[in-house]
């Protein structure tokens, strides 16, 4: 059976405040929260700058490539020349650029004075005679073909959403029950449709092993993203993870609200080693919280620096490749030659979307604000001073370590749901090191 869409578009607490940091993010970094935790997670690059748009799109499609198919709609015709095959590379450096990341602090001994540093398949054939008389019929046409990479291409317009199911279902794409609707809706917007195959003669002479990204380019007022053709025949919720690129700053929905995830908190030392389910288990709270209907703000931030980097800030030659054609420009002047280091001119917005149809009945819509402030989704472990202080200020210091770390378990509980004796029991029992010969029982308590 054919897909009629990737996953982007078929799957497509209080604000707690931080704590001793009042003007920057300094910390080491230790381990960051990617897409790789997240299942039937897509991921979209979306470039804009006026009525430019720049989309790339990974599908995290598995098996047979003659059964993948997509079908992707769009405010525009598209020329040859506006298609083009990307590079997964560049969105994983994006995602691990703009992850969610824990850092660590150790606290300085007491009774100094020390003031911490900053730290840094097939083609379409043609048809016969008959055949195509009866699919002219239907009302829609095909536009134009391409053939981009491994991809066969075509751009479809339409005059009804029936025609538009049943030409779709002559050519071998299965359109589930329910999509004329949403295919009606486009339609009403005079959008065309970009479908996608795989070449499989094309893919084996490239001799590539996985489906390689999408990318489109356009002009159009409308800044969007289409996710409700593919949320037809979706089994569940799916994640969506949007890297936003402009010129002047934060990008966000105008017809969902857009919040950020609480971020810049202390948590407990052994989230060290379980960052992954603490992340997990802290966004699901959050889209409950919210039920389900927010998009959420992960990472906002000048692509010049980063402080703590998850990875370097992608170089002027992978945001060219990705789209981003303005670096450099002044006053319609040609971009300036590159001088190496992270790039400038560019601010990234990371937004993580948990969705289905019956709480995103309508497409993501965007905005381009003038908002730059630093945003990233940052948790912090503080390491208590270990030596033998023993001046009059070290026994304030461990009355407010006390008084800390209690905090730390109410603050993770709240984060996750996790229960909190059994956080408080775990924090004590880490400190003490596992049993003799054995496993800590805390671990086993964990176990799901």
């Amino acid at each position: 059976m054919r897909r009629l869409a990737p996953t982007v578009l078929a799957a497509a607490l209080a604000t707690f405040a931080a704590s001793g940091i009042a003007h920057g993010f300094c910390g080491f970094y230790v381990a960051k929260a990617d897409t790789k935790l997240f299942n039937r997670a897509s991921q979209v690059v979306l470039v804009r700058d006026g009525l430019r748009t720049i989309l790339t799109m990974a599908n995290d499609f598995q098996g047979d490539p003659k059964e993948f198919a997509i079908v992707i709609p769009v405010p525009t015709f598209l020329e040859r020349g506006q298609i083009h095959v990307g590079d997964k590379a560049l969105l994983d450096h994006l995602d691990a650029y703009s992850a969610p990341r824990l850092v660590e602090y150790f606290d300085s001994d007491p009774c100094e004075i020390a003031v911490m540093g900053e730290m840094a398949q097939n083609s379409p054939l043609s048809k016969p005679a008959a055949k195509a008389r009866r699919l002219d019929s239907l009302g829609v046409k095909v536009e134009a073909r391409y053939t981009v990479g491994e991809y066969d291409i075509l751009i479809l317009s339409a005059q009804e959403s029936a025609g538009l199911a049943t030409w779709l279902t002559a050519n071998g794409y299965r359109v589930p029950p329910g999509a004329g609707r949403v295919l009606g809706s486009y339609l009403k917007q005079g959008m065309h449709f970009f479908v996608a195959k795989v070449n499989l003669k094309e893919r084996s002479k490239l001799g590539f092993t996985y489906l390689r990204p999408l990318q489109v380019a356009y002009e159009s007022p409308k800044f969007m993203l289409p996710i409700r053709l593919g949320m037809v025949n979706a089994n569940g919720p799916q994640e969506l993870f949007l890297y936003a690129l402009t010129r002047k700053g934060r990008v966000e929905t105008t017809n969902y609200r857009t919040v950020r995830l609480p971020a810049n908190v202390d948590v407990p030392l052994f989230v060290k080693d379980e960052f992954g389910d603490f992340y997990k288990a802290t966004f699901a709270r959050q889209v409950a919280r919210e039920d389900m209907r927010t998009v959420f703000l992960e990472y906002a931030w000048d692509m010049s620096w980063c402080d703590p980097c998850a990875a370097d800030p992608l170089s002027r030659d992978e945001l060219r490749k990705l789209g981003v054609f303005w670096l450099g420009e002044r006053e319609g002047r040609p971009a300036r030659p590159w001088s190496g280091g992270g790039a400038q001119e560019v601010f990234l917005s990371r937004l993580h979307v948990r969705y289905d149809a019956a709480h995103f009945p309508e497409d993501l819509v965007f905005q381009e604000t003038a908002d730059r402030e630093n945003f990233q989704g940052r948790y912090v472990l503080r390491h208590p001073w270990q030596g033998e202080a023993t001046c009059p200020e070290a026994a304030t210091y461990r009355s407010d370590l006390a008084r800390r770390r209690e905090q730390e378990a109410a603050t993770l509980a709240a984060l996750t749901g996790w229960d909190v004796d059994r956080i408080r029991g775990k924090m004590n029992l880490k400190a003490a090191g596992p049993a003799p010969g054995g496993q800590p029982w805390w671990k086993r308590l964990w176990e799901r």
